[in-house]
This record gives C-alpha cells, structure tokens and sequence, in this order.
C-alpha cells in the first residue's frame, strides 16, 4: 500500500524534508495499519536526520521519521486478536525507517495501547515516546519507590513533564530544575521543589537524592552525583556515566528505550484516570513545511511542553 509521508532521501538539514509517496511493507500477521491522526516530534527525528544516527541505523533511503502515533485501525494482520478496525490506539512503534510522519503507519500489536476517549488524539501522539522513556528510568531502571527522593532534571522538556507525573503518582518527593516562567506549571503537576538553574547551582542546595534523572549530560551529569546518597541510582537518557565517579553510587548508567505497549497502557489509564496529562506547546500540520518548522523548534531545546503534528 502506498501512503503520502514526510521522508528524507539524504542526510542533512531540515530542508531535507520533503512530502513523497512510499509504498508501506506488507502487513505482517500481528501487525496493524493505522490512520494517523496525530505524532509528535522527539530528538531522535531531527539526530537521525542529520545523520548522528546513521551507524546505529543503516538504513535505505527514503525514511520516514517520526516514532509516536495516534490513531485508527483501518486493517489487522491474519492473528491479531485483541484490536479491531474503528479502535483508537497509540503506541510508540518499532523503530523502523517507515515511521509516522505519515498518513497511514504499520504498528505491531503488542505495542498498543488504548486512547483513553477523555484524551485527543494530539494527547495521545505526545505520550508515547516521551511517557515510556520518563518510565522505564524511573521504574524499569531507576526502581524509584514511594517516599525517596527524586531529582529530575529541564522538567519542563517533553520527557520532563511525564516524569515529574508519573514520579509523583508513585508517591515520590519530586524535585526539578527549570527556568522560573515553568515553576508554577511544574509544582501544579507535581514537583515539591522546583529549582532555577539559571540562579542556583542544584549540587550546593541539594543532599541525600535517592534517584537522579538525567537528560542533560555533561557538567549537569558529573554534578548530580554530588548530590546522591550512597544508595543512589543516576539513570542517563544521553552521557554514558563517568566511571569514576559511578563508583561512588549504586547504579549510574546511560539507557536506551524498549517500546511496550502494557507500559503504555498503564500510562494511558493514569491518563483515563486524570492523573497524568500532555502539555502541548505547540502544534504544526502534518506537512514538509510543519515539519520543518517543529524540527527547528525542537533543536533549540527551548520548547515548552511537547511539539505535535496533527494529521487533518
């Protein structure tokens, strides 16, 4: 099947980005095709796209970025059992070079999760990639439980605003770092404390954190470990950890997301729930155009809340 999609043919800048027509592959036996109505822009879409990736991901061109969706079943492969076409789903899929910057995407199912109908499909697209990476470092890999403490680091960055919730849903004391225009939008989702880093240094005011989220690197990363205690875990979503200074705590590692559709759906009843919500900073159309100026956006660091691409 064939389905209009943002691709690029080559590495490089945003003007990469043009609209083509790609044939999809077949869709496997536990497979669904999925018309999609939203995604968001994380990252990896613009690192891939100016080739930072390339060695990890040796793919043919075209590719398709995009690895969020939310959407309709239009087709189910041969076993799939549990979805059926008409159902609202999102899901972080595979990451494959058919992505979902396109009108229709292929996801497998054990990847989905049901769209909460209190939730837009614009909701739903922010979630996936950001929600599950928030969980799996605190959860999966950080093992944070009720009553520790727990520094997250630019809470007002797309990853940051699922952690805080999700961090505080689990009954732990929340701290974060922003710039002071987000404190309010930070403590109304759940940060006990909320520190400026552009007028506080956080390792001079900070002791005995039991959990630190990572999504900086560099000196913000070789900082935080003077703030662990000695049972301490530093889960990275970018530096591998110093091995020195790992030594002095109980777990320090870099992680790399797994997709997982029971995950998703743990998120998405919170969300059912009113507990864990999206906060879109801004919305494109799902066009060469769009894209590029969400691609631009999103390389400045400075987005507040998720950037989404709405399929109309």
């Amino acid at each position: 099947m064939e389905t209009r999609a943002i691709v690029i043919e080559e590495y490089g800048h945003a003007d990469q980005l043009k609209e083509s027509q790609v044939s999809l592959p077949e869709l496997g036996d536990h497979q669904v095709l999925v018309k999609v109505k939203a995604t968001s822009v994380n990252p990896i879409d613009w690192k891939l796209r100016e080739g930072y990736l390339a060695q990890m991901m040796p793919w043919e061109f075209p590719i398709i970025l995009g690895w969020d969706v939310a959407g309709e079943i239009v087709a189910v492969g041969e076993k799939v059992q549990d979805w059926q076409v008409g159902q609202a789903i999102f899901a972080r899929p595979e990451t494959t070079r058919f992505g979902t910057y396109a009108d229709y995407t292929i996801v497998d199912d054990h990847l989905l999760a049901k769209k909460p109908e209190t939730v837009s499909f614009e909701e739903a697209a922010a979630v996936p990639l950001a929600g599950l990476t928030a969980y799996q470092a605190l959860f999966t890999h950080g093992k944070l439980k009720a009553g520790e403490k727990v520094l997250i680091h630019a809470g007002a960055g797309g990853v940051g605003i699922y952690a805080i919730q999700l961090a505080k849903n689990a009954g732990a004391f929340v701290i974060t770092t922003a710039s002071e225009k987000n404190h309010a939008l930070l403590k109304e989702l759940g940060a006990y404390q909320v520190i400026d880093y552009h007028t506080t240094d956080f390792s001079e005011v900070l002791e005995n954190i039991d959990l630190v989220f990572d999504t900086m690197g560099g000196d913000v990363q070789k900082a935080s470990f003077k703030v662990l205690n000695e049972e301490g875990r530093l889960i990275s979503i970018v530096d591998q950890p110093d091995e020195e200074l790992a030594k002095h705590v109980a777990v320090a590692k870099s992680i790399w997301l797994q997709p997982d559709g029971k995950q998703l759906q743990e998120i998405a009843d919170l969300m059912a729930e009113g507990k864990v919500k999206s906060i879109i900073g801004h919305t494109y159309p799902l066009t060469a155009e769009g894209v590029k100026k969400a691609h631009e956006l999103s390389a400045t660091h400075h987005a507040q809340g998720k950037i989404v691409l709405v399929n109309e």
